[in-house]
């Protein structure tokens, strides 16, 4: 039992869900989102607020001016991108408090939540997702 209720802590003290994150947002939390996919996937949609960091880059020396008293939410695509979890495992190994967004960009759409788009007259059908 003391398992269980171990692992259901760890899962809430390093993720967090659209609901809570638009609330942290609109309260007084200190949070700041970073979109980890590539810079192309960010200038097609993003989170509204987010800062494209693709985790790829997330270095010792490219977080320098990163504030550390900060709550980090990292995302990605979603299901079947792991780019979140890369940036997350990064950032936390870099000393950052950080949390991974549960489902992503997907999940934030699904709950009804705005994103910040680029107009593109078309799109390929063979797009691939932003996690590179």
């Amino acid at each position: 039992m003391q398992n269980q209720i171990a692992h259901y802590a760890n899962k809430l003290a390093f993720e967090i869900d659209s609901w809570d994150l638009k609330e942290a947002q609109k309260g007084s939390a200190d949070v700041i989102v970073l979109d980890v996919r590539s810079v192309d996937a960010y200038e097609r949609e993003h989170i509204p607020g987010a800062i494209s960091f693709p985790h790829k880059r997330m270095t010792a020396e490219n977080t320098e001016t990163l504030r550390r008293d900060a709550q980090y939410v990292v995302y990605c695509d979603g299901i079947g991108c792991n780019a979140s979890t890369a940036g997350a495992m990064k950032m936390a190994s870099l000393g950052f408090k950080v949390k991974e967004l549960m489902g992503g960009l997907d999940w934030w759409k699904r709950s009804a939540f705005q994103t910040r788009t680029q107009q593109c007259a078309t799109q390929s059908a063979n797009e691939v997702c932003g996690c590179n």
